[in-house]
């Protein structure tokens, strides 16, 4: 009788252990759900849902806000997207501090932070990335979620032996089906990834998009890092820009969106749309391959001796050294390399173009740090 109460006692202890982490799981499985809240500045106008361009999205974890700055002087119209892969902190983070700072004075510019939202709800698995991050800003500390290049598999399940991108039936690894930017131009009907993807498309459209970004990170010994890539609409721009930045200290390679690689944003878009796209890469070591311990960290400071013994091998095609590659230059670069398209988009196009004012340039940034603009 001893014997069957210690079996039934043990057995009641597991379940209720059991249950508390089932408990605990569940709990961190929904606060990956939490958006955290963003404050735009006085200059913006209007919020809108991306299911407004396509509808197949509405209640479902692919809909995202859209914010519109709209100012009094009619002018030409910028789109820029953040988040398209949600493990690229500094490009979502660029796009936050614009949205939370700007002053619009002519044109238009419409911010999309989030693009794939359904993929800020969960990290990589194997990866070991965090599933947060905070900084501490000028009213406090601000929490951020970082999550994974591709769609939650919860939101769009099973992935395919083989990706066939629509509509030019090149084949992919079967999860990139929930790579965003392998997704373009997208379909109305199709997978999350393609439904996002479609009503981005349909955005630069109907609201006659004239120049339009798309910002990521890349790993330090990625061939296309630090980098601005551009359609043949945008080269002439785009080489412009990246020799006023030589001039003033900061080096992008200029690179040419590949005519047979579909589904990326600045080849989707230059096809099917009128708009000048751009994409713009910064080097971030917690995507590299030859990183050491990853944490929250590595994330902010991008400081890594297993990239301080690459560089010596020669292995990493940006400058790296014991100081790392900080998140406050890697928005800085981000934010650098806008405002210089767009203003020399708008000097060659005066009829269309966007003035802005209250964004940091690259040295403010670099002395006062993220923090300060948030």
């Amino acid at each position: 009788m001893k014997n069957i109460i210690q079996k039934h006692t043990f057995s009641i202890f597991s379940l209720a252990i059991a249950t508390l982490i089932t408990v605990i799981a569940g709990r961190e499985f929904l606060n990956q759900h939490i958006a955290f809240p963003l404050y735009p500045s006085k200059s913006l106008t209007r919020i809108e849902k991306l299911s407004k361009y396509n509808p197949n999205l509405k209640d479902t974890n692919g809909d995202t806000d859209i914010y519109y700055f709209e100012g009094t002087k009619p002018g030409g119209k910028t789109l820029i997207l953040g988040g398209t892969h949600p493990n690229e902190p500094a490009a979502f983070l660029t796009t936050y501090l614009m949205l939370e700072n700007i002053n619009i004075d002519e044109g238009t510019i419409i911010i999309i932070p989030r693009a794939n939202n359904s993929a800020f709800t969960h990290v990589d698995p194997q990866e070991g990335n965090p599933s947060h991050f905070q900084i501490k800003g000028k009213s406090g500390i601000r929490t951020f979620r970082f999550g994974s290049r591709i769609t939650n598999p919860i939101d769009q399940w099973p992935d395919p032996d083989l990706y066939l991108h629509y509509p030019s039936g090149q084949k992919l690894a079967g999860p990139e089906t929930r790579n965003l930017n392998r997704s373009f131009p997208g379909k109305i009907d199709g997978t999350m990834t393609e439904r996002i993807a479609f009503a981005i498309v349909q955005l630069i459209k109907k609201e006659k998009i004239d120049l339009a970004f798309d910002l990521h990170e890349a790993a330090p010994e990625y061939p296309v890092v630090n980098a601005i890539v551009s359609s043949e609409r945008s080269q002439d721009i785009a080489s412009e820009a990246t020799m006023e930045l030589e001039f003033e200290g900061l080096n992008y390679s200029l690179e040419p969106s590949p005519y047979n690689f579909h589904g990326l944003s600045h080849r989707e878009w230059q096809d099917f749309t009128d708009t000048y796209p751009l994409l713009f890469e910064t080097a971030n070591p917690i995507q590299g391959r030859l990183r050491g311990k990853t944490d929250v960290e590595l994330l902010l400071t991008g400081a890594d001796k297993m990239y301080l013994k690459a560089t010596a091998l020669g292995e990493v095609r940006v400058p790296y050294d014991s100081t790392g590659i900080p998140m406050r230059l890697r928005v800085g670069r981000h934010i650098a390399a806008l405002i210089k398209v767009i203003e020399v988009f708008s000097n060659n196009y005066p009829e269309r173009a966007v003035r802005f004012s209250n964004i940091p340039t690259y040295d403010e940034i670099m002395n006062l740090g993220i923090e300060h603009y948030f």
